[in-house]
This record gives structure tokens, sequence and C-alpha cells, in this order.
């Protein structure tokens, strides 16, 4: 009885201990995120040096460390940093009137007048919706302008996260194999599962990641391009917006390249207009729609309105790292589900 008793008291403090500690990381959870993140997408480059240089673990692991800070982390930089610039400017435009988002607005209603019409007849107020569209995008510019200023005034804090983020991944490359042996070893849910639902992370994280991260990067380069060369404000500022909303699968970037088209067709302006409505929809609309069931679908192995609807509630949920983590969520769910329907449902024959 009393063995039991310490046993449970023993699993009781072991839980306690564990919440404790994850509550002490708390405010680091987006480094240590990412530092998994990185170490398992760059995890099959590590072991092709290993395989044809030989080298120690160690030195092999912080060459990794410096491709991957080649390859994303100072190419993100670089974009965050032109795009704090240009946000900042357009801002500066609202606010001196240069830029006016009610006449704007005015301008669309007046080209589309049948448009108008219609949303009247069911109700809509357009006077009204003119009002809360004009505080709406004053309102998200000085949010967004007053989150790139407080990011550009907590750089320390910034790049404080980006250092703990690689110094984690170099020991998470390094001792990899080390640190899942022992996780296989501590969780009690059979060492066959363990294997099989660690895959399925490294899987999902991989093709989630590179296969998101690619579509968006490759939608908000072309959308950039092409605002660039219709001479549209803020090519870079509309590119990054684009490329953070393409992470959203089937509307994405279209947020933003539909409503310009439409303006510039309602200021008079048919060509460049033509030219925007069939570049989004035969160009960067064909890109999400080929590259992302190519590298985010097939890879996870998941259906593309399971993606869709696990992305979408991730990044509702846990903001921007919920493109990894709906997906990654939704996989686990249907491997633990196969596993019950292999393991459980079928009683063992007598």
């Amino acid at each position: 009885m009393r063995a039991e008793l310490e046993r449970r008291f023993f699993l009781w403090m072991l839980i306690a201990v564990t919440l404790l500690f994850g509550w002490v990381l708390e405010p680091f959870w987006g480094a240590v995120f990412w530092a998994c993140v990185l170490s398992v997408i760059f995890y099959p480059l590590q072991q092709w040096l290993l395989q044809h240089f030989s080298a120690r673990r160690g030195r092999m692991a912080l060459l990794t460390l410096c491709c991957s800070v080649l390859v994303v982390v100072l190419p993100l930089l670089a974009i965050g940093a032109s795009f704090v610039q240009e946000g900042i400017n357009f801002y500066a435009r609202l606010q001196s009137g240069e830029v006016d988002p009610a006449k704007m607005i005015d301008a669309v209603k007046s080209a589309f007048p049948t448009a108008v019409s219609t949303l009247q007849g069911f109700g809509i107020d357009t006077d009204n919706l003119r009002l809360k569209l004009t505080e709406f995008a004053m309102g998200t510019s000085k949010v967004l302008a007053g989150e790139m200023l407080a990011i550009g005034q907590n750089a320390a804090g910034l790049f404080l996260n980006i250092a703990l983020m690689l110094y984690l991944a170099f020991f998470l490359l390094r001792d990899g194999p080390k640190l899942l042996h022992l996780l296989v070893e501590a969780l009690p849910l059979g060492d066959e599962r363990e294997h099989l639902l660690l895959a399925k992370f490294a899987e999902v994280t991989r093709a989630t990641v590179k296969g998101n991260l690619v579509v968006a990067v490759v939608q908000g380069t072309l959308g950039g391009i092409i605002f660039f060369l219709l001479d549209i404000p803020a090519p870079i500022l509309w590119g990054v917006v684009m490329t953070f909303l393409s992470l959203l699968p089937a509307v994405g970037a279209a947020l933003v390249w539909l409503p310009v088209s439409l303006y510039l067709y309602a200021t008079g302006q048919w060509v460049p207009a033509t030219v925007l409505i069939a570049y989004g929809a035969l160009v960067i609309g064909l890109a999400d729609n080929i590259l992302r069931p190519l590298l985010v679908g097939r890879d996870t192995k998941l259906p593309d309105y399971v993606v869709l609807f696990s992305t979408l509630g991730g990044i509702s949920l846990f903001g921007i790292n919920g493109f990894v983590l709906g997906p990654l969520v939704a996989a686990l769910f249907m491997v633990f589900w196969q596993i019950f329907m292999t393991e459980f449902s079928h009683p063992p024959k007598a």
C-alpha cells in the first residue's frame, strides 16, 4: 500500500515539476519551437555531410547551422528590415493624406454602381461600409507601424531570441540521436508507436515549413515584382504582406492583388488592371495550386482540405507558428487514430 502511494505521489510530483519547467521556459517557447523546426529541416543535410566528410559530429553540426543561417535566417532578417522601412513610409503617407483610403473607396463605388446597388439591395449600407473600411485601414496601418517600431526598439530582444534559437539548434543537431533515444525511453507509449509518431512529426514539420514557406516566398516575390513593374507604391511592403497571406491556403495573396486590380479599374487604368488580374490569376494563383499540393499535401499524406482547415485553425490559435502546428496536430490526430484502429479495434483472436 505504501509503495503504491509513493508511486502515485512521485508521478504527481513529476507532472508538477514538468509543468513548472514548461512555465519557466514560457518566454522562450518561440525560440525553442523554431530551434526544433530548424534542426528537423536541416538534419538530412547534416547526415549527408557526415557521410561524405570525415569530421566530428560537432563540426558538422556547426557547418549545418551556418548553412541554415545563410539560407533562412539572414534572408528573413533582410526582408523583415525592408518590410519595416516600407511600412513606416506607407503609414507616413497615410498620415499626410498622400494615400487616402476614403477617396479610393469612393472611386470604386463610382466605377461599379451596379455592385453598390446590389449591396444596398441586400441591406448593406455602403456609406457605413466606406467609413468602417477607412477606419480599419487607418487603424490597421497605425497598429502595424506601432508594431514595427516596437520591433525596431526591441531589436536586442529579437536578436537574443535568434541567438538562443541558433544555440539550441546546434545542440539538437549535434545530440539529436541521443535526445531521441532518451525521449523514446522516457515516454510510456511503446517504442514502435513512439518511433512512428516521431517520424510523422519530422515528416510533417519538414513538409509544412518547406512547402508553405516556398509557396509563400514564391507568391510574395511574384506579387512584389508585378507591383514594381506596374509602378504601384510600396511594392516590397505589399510583396511581404502577400508572402504572409500566402500562408493561408486557397485565398492568400489574392486578398492584396484583387482589391488593387479593382481600384485600378475604378480609376480608369484599364491596362495595368487587366495585366494585374490576369497575372494574379494565372501566375500567382497557379503557383499556389501547383506547388502547395506537391510540397505540402503529398509529403504530409494529408488531404488538401485537412491541410487547409488545420492551417487556418492553427494560425487562429497559435499565430504565425500555427501554419506548422496546425497540420502537425492534424497529422498526429490521424496517426493516433490509425494506431487505435490497428491495435484496439480488432480484439485478439482466442
